[in-house]
């Protein structure tokens, strides 16, 4: 490669794509522009000033309504919101991943570098399992795992020979541990930017499927499917309806005129690796299980897993009906089982992504219950909003709040719950309708993290004023969450060139 470094006078120039007035393309244009004394060294030397770069984005999304129930196959509703994740990506000749993470204030730029050649094994791409002990390896790293794991799933499952290595400038503003899917928008930025830099051909549910098996496989975190989907297809102030049996795109619901959604940050740190929400998973799966045991379905044991032959559920925990599930299996559910005794008498479930430990005692029948019940109210909240050409009326309004608060209430009987997001949604409840507030939840894994706020459009300050309050209750002045953005297929990517010197 060529001299590193900016050139004096030089800036770029966009050569394809559009920034669509997006404030954060704009910011980051203007900081690949003067990278200089602010930024660390690994920084300011990355990009040849002579090569182009490509720039893609994906946001970050709110868990509107569905959440944990998309590993069971539930209908889920997802908004995009405007924080982003960026991704400036430069190909490289000597086959090497430099990737460089902006810290912005609160921390130092991070860097990794590793050789292609490493994910290699005689010619071929080496198994994810391996992948993971590499990045474990590596101690404070794992994150960029998130990032250069898209080049292994690339080579592992579509076949790509990658000539050439890469050099990456991520820059974020989806907070992480918030339960608003960092890790999903970095997963996403970065296989668009790499399809683009690259010519591979990947339609926006393919891309979002391989992202998820860079989370499921070499992160080794259990999410489904609708935090990638949201990132790589969505769409500004729309709820991406998605089914994920395993992802189908049921279209986009735009929001009434009149409402507005917003997430408020409890403070406490969510993760999807967490324990709470892989036993939960685990849980559910073992209620299938059983179901499926006692409606009298085949099943056959394929290694450490179950195949079930389900025409009447096609396999899926969210099909059941509440009243099937209510009348004929949830009293013979047991509350909790201990994974020896589950895997001596059933051999196991049907999730490719997590395992039964032998030693560990599950809760069975709450997370199965979730399932199924999560499964109807999203489905009625979806109909609900869809009904409203004529406008939305107060009694849609609070029945739709009623939805949410009941589906809060079913995280917490998961034990997915937290003080902090269970102080917010009473601060929503005891401030109410008369403030323009509907209905709070939980966002995606739970445990912590940020609440779904519903409510009129003109209720921001009654959302500031929650805000304050459990700032007071609790010391932590929560983020909030507000405003919409594109998913990373409908915003495409940018392609920049320096532009040359003016000559004196």
């Amino acid at each position: 490669m060529t001299t590193q470094g900016v050139r004096p006078n030089a800036s770029y120039e966009i050569v394809h794509g559009n920034v669509r007035q997006l404030s954060d393309v704009i910011a980051f244009i203007d900081t690949l522009n003067t990278l200089g004394t602010n930024n660390s060294a690994a920084a300011r030397t990355l990009f040849d000033t002579d090569a182009e770069l490509f720039i893609s984005r994906a946001p970050g999304r709110l868990d509107v309504m569905g959440g944990i129930a998309d590993y069971s196959g539930s209908l889920v509703l997802e908004l995009p919101i405007a924080a982003a994740t960026l991704v400036a990506l430069q190909k490289d000749d000597s086959r090497t991943l430099r990737i460089v993470s902006l810290g912005g204030d609160k921390r130092r730029d991070a860097l990794f570098e590793m050789p292609l050649a490493d994910f290699e094994r005689d010619g071929q791409p080496i198994e994810y399992e391996a992948a993971r002990d590499y990045f474990a390896a590596t101690g404070g790293n794992h994150w960029a795992a998130y990032v250069a794991g898209v080049f292994l799933v690339l080579m592992r499952e579509c076949g790509i020979r990658f000539a050439q290595g890469a050099r990456l400038l991520i820059s974020s503003s989806v907070s992480e541990g918030k339960g608003v899917s960092s890790s999903a928008a970095l997963e996403v930025a970065t296989m668009s930017a790499v399809a683009a830099a690259f010519s591979i051909p990947l339609e926006p549910r393919k891309l979002a499927l391989l992202c998820q098996l860079v989370e499921n496989l070499l992160v080794g975190a259990p999410c489904g499917v609708m935090d990638q989907m949201t990132s790589a297809c969505g769409e500004a102030h729309q709820l991406l309806a998605l089914l994920c049996q395993p992802a189908e795109i049921l279209g986009s619901i735009k929001l009434p005129d009149e409402l507005a959604v917003w997430g408020l940050d409890s403070g406490v740190s969510h993760s999807v690796g967490g324990a709470d929400y892989g036993s939960v998973r685990v849980g559910a799966f073992i209620g299938y299980r059983i179901i499926a045991d006692l409606a009298g379905l085949k099943s056959t044991q394929h290694n450490e897993s179950v195949l079930i032959e389900d025409q009447r559920w096609h396999g899926y925990l969210a099909n059941i009906p509440i009243s099937e599930f209510a009348e004929n299996y949830s009293t013979q559910l047991p509350d909790r089982i201990k994974g020896s005794d589950f895997l001596r008498c059933y051999g196991g479930t049907t999730d490719p992504v997590t395992s039964v430990h032998p030693e560990k005692t599950y809760a069975v029948r709450t997370p199965t219950e979730h399932a199924v019940c999560e499964s109807f109210r999203v489905r009625v909240f979806a109909e609900l909003l869809r009904c409203n050409s004529s406008g939305i009326s107060e009694q849609q309004l609070c029945l739709l709040g009623e939805l949410m608060y009941q589906s809060h209430a079913s995280y917490s009987a998961c034990e997915l719950g937290s003080g902090g997001t269970d102080t917010i949604v009473r601060l929503i409840k005891d401030a109410g309708e008369d403030r323009g507030l509907y209905g709070a939840k939980i966002s995606g894994g739970g445990s912590g993290g940020t609440v779904v706020i519903l409510g009129r459009r003109d209720a921001a300050g009654a959302v500031a004023e929650v805000a304050e309050q459990f700032a007071a209750l609790t010391g932590h002045k929560p983020h909030i969450f507000s405003g919409s953005s594109p998913g990373s297929a409908s915003f495409g990517h940018l392609r920049l060139r320096r532009q040359k010197p003016a000559r004196a």
